[in-house]
């Protein structure tokens, strides 16, 4: 007989499926805190993600330490600054820079080890020193190149980081540093006509400059030939569109890279064109002859005595082979470049016209080019007549290379003076300049310049079928309490063609020495001159100047001058006004 359990000890209620409900019950808490523990790790790992962004990408307010450095955003574009031809000389290109958050550098001992040998140019004791420290923003290398980056990226380093950026890119490298200046890392203009249009670059406006850079290119070459035959310590050119005041080509040696402008020396930096003032010599003698004649107090045929003026405890004589005594006409005081003769001149038409004039031509005030490196030129004070005595023949005041250059172009191109410029023209309007000269007494003067290119002291710069006309200085460089004999410049200004001048053409060099050929010379006549006539017989056929018939009777009769004759018409006594060119 069977025996059957106590009604009572038996469990009430269903019981086929109570098993089934315990695990289901399991399961559903099993998965309520699997997701609050992920949702509780995703928080958490949230706040750090956005505590790291905070520290790193906007820094910290209320930082304790107070080491958060901002990130630097990307640049807008900057603007390219082009030459006269579309070719770039500026220009802004992507870029990536490193950067990194000590704190999440595991080792920094390694790390700088490892990127010391990917970026062989960053110091490692102070690679070391920022891996190391609190802060948690450190940059480490702007402006990477993709070869750089890619080999940091191998690496694998933790903490590391880049950042997208924008980079100011020099197509020509040196070849324009002086003109087109640099910007700092951050893309702003420090020197040159980057800090100077800053604003319209920063802007988006591009600028198309003046600078012919083939033309750039040859004059440096030249430049740079010339310094290394007459072992000279510098040297500068400045080339002028005679109708317009445009500048085509100015080059400055020693010049400098403009990705690296701190490695370069102060000498190197400094723009001699426009910074540098100079007492010209003889070249400023076009100015005093032109006063002469304007004036009426001379003329082509007044002669003066060339012997030695005493002036106090010094004696103002003529160069070496120059005449000594005797009394020679205003043309061949002018051919010859006769100190003394230039002296009487000047005292014939007087002091108060000769500061009238030089100030008028612009001589007297800094250039109103638009780089920010321009000097202001010395100017004697008192001016004294004695001072006019040395400024007739090129000597107790100084200018800048342009401004002698802008003041010849107004001397030969009509008579009218333009502003010089970097920037390019719009042929669409006329250029404005000012009348400072009569125009029969600019066609005397450019003769002149042709007589000293044909017998004077500038032959060696002669180019056939171009007409050269010139006029050279040379002069020491002033010291406290007098001048350095054994230092000094010599400088070229030559126009061409004379007829008709479209280019004026000034070299320089500095201290210069007398070489193999130059008979013991180290003087304007045999150094900046034949630098001169080399760069107008290469510009000429590459800026499209036909060369003339040497012997066309109409360029001849244009250039033609009577020593003996009457000189051009003295009458600029005319108000200044405005013309266009």
């Amino acid at each position: 007989m069977a025996i059957l359990p106590d009604p009572a000890l038996l469990p009430t209620g269903p019981r086929a499926d109570r098993p089934d409900r315990t695990l289901a019950t399991a399961v559903e808490t099993g998965r309520r805190r699997v997701v609050m523990t992920a949702l509780v790790f995703g928080v958490a790992f949230g706040g750090i993600g956005l505590g790291l962004v905070k520290h790193m990408g906007f820094g910290a307010d209320g930082d304790p330490d107070g080491q958060a450095v901002a990130m630097v955003d990307p640049v807008a574009d900057r603007a390219d600054l082009r030459d006269r031809n579309g070719l770039i000389l500026a220009t802004t290109l992507p870029s990536v820079s490193l950067y990194a958050d000590p704190k999440l550098v595991i080792d920094p001992i390694e790390a700088s080890l490892r990127l010391s040998k990917a970026l062989p140019g960053l110091d490692s004791d102070k690679l070391l020193a920022d891996l190391s420290s609190d802060r948690r923003f450190v940059w480490l290398k702007r402006g990477l190149t993709p070869a750089q980056q890619y080999e940091i990226n191998r690496l694998g380093i933790p903490g590391l980081a880049f950042q997208n950026e924008e980079r100011r890119y020099y197509p020509s490298g040196g070849l324009t540093s002086h003109v087109v200046g640099f910007t700092n890392i951050d893309a702003q203009g420090i020197a040159g006509l980057e800090k100077s249009l800053d604003d319209r670059l920063q802007a988006g406006e591009s600028v198309v400059l003046s600078i012919d850079l083939r033309l750039q290119e040859m004059v440096r070459n030249e430049l740079q030939a010339a310094i290394a035959k007459f072992k000279a310590t510098a040297g500068n050119v400045v080339v002028m569109d005679a109708k317009t005041g445009e500048i085509l080509s100015m080059v400055s040696l020693p010049d400098f890279n403009p990705y690296e402008p701190t490695a370069a020396s102060d000498d190197a930096l400094f723009n001699r064109n426009t910074l540098g003032v100079y007492e010209m010599g003889s070249t400023f003698k076009i100015f005093n002859t032109a006063l002469a004649l304007e004036s009426g107090t001379s003329t082509l045929q007044t002669t003066y005595e060339q012997s030695p003026i005493r002036v106090g405890r010094f004696t103002i004589r003529n160069f070496r082979a120059e005449p000594q005594s005797g009394r020679w006409s205003v043309y061949e005081i002018f051919r010859q470049s006769m100190n003394t003769g230039s002296v009487h001149m000047f005292e014939a038409a007087g002091l108060e016209r000769q500061k009238e004039f030089l100030a008028r031509l612009g001589l007297t005030k800094p250039s109103p080019l638009e780089l920010p490196e321009v000097g202001s030129p010395m100017v004697p004070r008192p001016w004294s007549q004695v001072s006019g005595m040395t400024i007739a023949y090129g000597h107790g005041m100084a200018v800048t290379p342009v401004q002698l250059v802008s003041a010849v172009a107004a001397v030969v191109n009509g008579g009218i003076l333009y502003p010089p410029t970097l920037f390019k023209h719009d042929a669409a309007h006329p250029v404005r300049g000012t009348r400072v000269l009569s125009p029969e007494l600019s066609r005397t003067m450019r003769a002149l310049m042709r007589v000293v290119t044909v017998s004077g002291t500038a032959t060696k710069s002669d180019v056939p079928g171009y007409f050269v006309g010139a006029k050279t200085g040379s002069a020491n460089k002033a010291v406290r309490g007098g001048y350095n004999r054994k230092a000094g410049v010599t400088d070229f200004v030559g126009i061409f063609p004379a007829y008709d001048p479209k280019y004026i053409v000034m070299t320089m060099l500095e201290d210069a020495q007398a070489i193999e050929g130059t008979y013991g010379y180290n003087t304007a006549g045999w150094n900046a001159a034949p630098l001169g006539g080399r760069i107008i017989a290469r510009m000429g056929p590459m800026m499209g100047v036909e060369p003339k018939d040497p012997n066309d009777p109409a360029i001849l009769r244009e250039l033609a001058v009577d020593p003996a004759g009457r000189a051009a018409p003295a009458q600029v006594a005319v108000a200044i006004e405005e013309e266009e060119g």
